[in-house]
């Protein structure tokens, strides 16, 4: 149960970021961290206390014993992609910074293109 709560206050940390905060730089990292509180919910979510690997099996076991292993890989994947966005992000972040000398995005809306 604290696993969810935890994760759901990362992802309100996250939205809270992208929502009220002026900077681009700690936009991206809200979304950052609204990526890293849903990673967790979802390996929360496959979680069983006491759980095996579902490879490794003893005679007995039963499925209500073992880990579900897709939300794990699911993560992996959803890690790889996240990182690639929070680059781009960054990478546009800085391109932005040279072009217009500040990354406060009310300056930043209020420039003409």
């Amino acid at each position: 149960m604290i696993y969810y709560i935890v994760s759901i206050i990362v992802m309100l940390i996250g939205l809270y970021a992208v929502l009220m905060k002026k900077n681009l730089i700690k936009i991206v990292v809200g979304l950052s961290l609204i990526d890293s509180g849903t990673h967790l919910l979802l390996v929360a979510i496959g979680f069983i206390k006491g759980g095996t690997a579902p490879i490794y099996s003893e005679p007995g076991l039963t499925a209500d014993a073992m880990v579900d292993p897709v939300p794990q890989a699911l993560v992996l994947t959803a890690i790889v992609i996240g990182v690639a966005v929070t680059a781009v992000a960054l990478a546009m972040v800085i391109r932005i910074y040279a072009q217009h000398k500040t990354l406060d995005i009310r300056k930043i809306r209020s420039l003409k293109w």
